[in-house]
């Protein structure tokens, strides 16, 4: 998507302007594991003869991420915007995808077997089956090509309450895809509003009961046999401007929770969880144990708060030195 924002921590149009960049679920994460050193691609479709669609294109190559297997097609750019909120102003989306190219494709516009060529992970989000009907029914049908192509599958549920307006609810299409999932991604209410599946204890205050989340991770596990890891975020919101930050990790044979961050002066969260699926992506990947992949995406996704944009533009480097205690901000010479 075009991501549309006031500067700084403006209000929409408050100034005549809006900083434009990319951004979107499972670009963020594509970018983010480019970052970190993995082979990325991108599969998506975006709309013809466009210089929008164009420069997204000429950023993401930039990134290192492989676009060459994206499709042109009818339909216009997905648009969004975002005011970034602050102490006690929340940061508020409006999302602009109605008839865009992606909205408007179906199965059949991509050609899964070939986009999956030397591929060994397929990562989607619950963002894309929101947009509409027929994006649902791409979304689907890209799990089943993935499955049978033998990828490993992840899954970040991502429930947007403002895209899921097409005639279904996420409860009557978000199990279906998750049949086929290995690693999914989630928080509390990603859980309940996309599974149907409830913490058994209240977790609005965001304070980390590691019972009750591991008995919600027990519960989705138990509800999808297939599924072999399922990581839950936990964001503490004292202010749109300071939250606390960890995560837990369940992969049916011990229960994992990772170091606890706190982040104030929050710069943009947008892009967090993305971060954090990315991370986990490249750790249960390029690490030696889940706890080690739990921890590097903790820290990716505390590290993206302090970068404006989606995209996390950190390295692994960088990441690794957050875990090794460097967290102190001193200017690095």
């Amino acid at each position: 998507m075009l991501r549309l924002a006031p500067p700084g921590f403006e209000r929409i149009l408050q100034s005549p302007q809006l900083a434009a960049t990319f951004g979107g679920g499972e670009v963020n994460v594509a970018v983010a594991l480019a970052g970190f050193g993995l082979p990325a691609r991108f599969v998506t479709v975006l709309p013809e003869r466009h210089p929008v669609a164009d420069a997204c294109v000429y950023q993401l190559r930039g990134f290192g991420v492989d676009v060459s297997h994206m499709v042109r097609g009818a339909g216009r750019m997905g648009v969004y915007y975002v005011e970034p909120g602050a102490n006690q102003r929340a940061s508020a989306v409006t999302y602009d995808r109605d008839r865009s190219a992606v909205a408007l494709a179906t199965p059949g516009a991509i050609d899964w077997a070939r986009a999956f060529s030397s591929a060994t992970w397929f990562h989607i989000t619950g963002i894309t089956p929101a947009i509409s009907e027929s994006a649902a029914a791409l979304a689907i049908e890209s799990m089943a090509a993935a499955r049978a192509s033998g990828l490993t599958i992840s899954c970040d549920l991502n429930y947007r309450k403002n895209l899921w307006k097409w005639g279904r609810k996420a409860q009557q299409v978000m199990p279906e895809l998750f049949r086929h999932v290995d690693v999914g991604i989630a928080n509390e209410e990603d859980c309940q509003m996309a599974l149907g599946i409830r913490a058994k204890a209240d977790v609005a205050s965001g304070r980390l009961d590691s019972g009750v989340y591991r008995e919600l991770a027990e519960s989705v596990l138990a509800a999808y046999p297939q599924l072999k890891v399922i990581a839950i975020t936990l964001r503490e919101s004292h202010s749109a401007s300071h939250n606390g930050w960890s995560a837990c990790l369940h992969n049916r044979k011990e229960f994992l929770l990772s170091r606890h961050y706190e982040i104030t002066h929050i710069v943009d969260r947008v892009g967090a969880g993305d971060s954090f699926a990315a991370g986990l992506i490249f750790g249960l990947e390029e690490l030696s144990s889940h706890q080690e992949a739990l921890e590097f995406a903790a820290a990716a996704s505390c590290l993206k708060h302090s970068i404006p944009g989606d995209f996390c533009r950190l390295s692994r480097g960088e990441v690794e030195d957050l875990l090794k205690g460097g967290g102190s901000g001193r200017v690095k010479r």
